[in-house]
């Protein structure tokens, strides 16, 4: 098994700078936006991104937390008892921009559920996408709007997303199987 590393610590921070200024513009302020990440890495993510808008902006942003296991259209193919995180969405999503976050898009599902589910609490005003790996082979019409890296892997490798907050240090490998 091989493995190569694609972004350490800093490439990550600044990577995750950039997409925090890019949804400030994008979105002309902050003022009805809101960031849900996604379990697990995006949750860590997400927060990041939080603060840095919230150090620029000088705001405090509404923030949660989605669980995708029961939405996802193969959760009963991965395990016949999936575990399931806690969602935490202590605000109205009602015309909210909300930011989803995740660490890595491939091949759309993942984001398709979080939709689903983002939906049962609400109706947003739009719903976007910040990742910080797109590593292509999409199967669903689903593109995000921020992008930390985009990565090209050979189908049998894998990439993998290591947070300081779960791994003890940041960095994103590439490992092939």
């Amino acid at each position: 098994m091989s493995i190569r590393t694609i972004m350490i610590g800093r490439d990550i921070e600044r990577s995750l700078d950039r997409i925090s200024m890019e949804i400030v513009e994008r979105n002309h302020g902050v003022g009805d936006l809101s960031i849900v990440g996604i379990h697990t890495g995006g949750v860590h993510l997400a927060q990041r991104i939080k603060q840095r808008i919230e150090l620029q902006e000088e705001v405090e942003l509404p923030a949660g937390t989605l669980d995708i296991t029961l939405y996802r259209d193969d959760w009963s193919l991965i395990s016949q008892n999936p575990i399931v995180k806690k969602s935490d969405i202590g605000f109205l999503l009602e015309d909210k921009r909300v930011v989803l976050v995740d660490d890595v898009i491939f091949t759309g599902r993942t984001i398709r559920a979080a939709m689903d589910a983002i939906m049962d609490y609400g109706r947003p005003r739009s719903i976007q996408l910040a990742v910080l790996i797109d590593r292509g082979g999409r199967e669903l019409p689903i593109q995000p709007d921020y992008v930390g890296m985009t990565v090209d892997p050979s189908p049998h490798e894998r990439v993998d997303v290591l947070l300081l907050e779960k791994d003890n240090h940041d960095a994103v490998v590439v490992t092939k199987r």
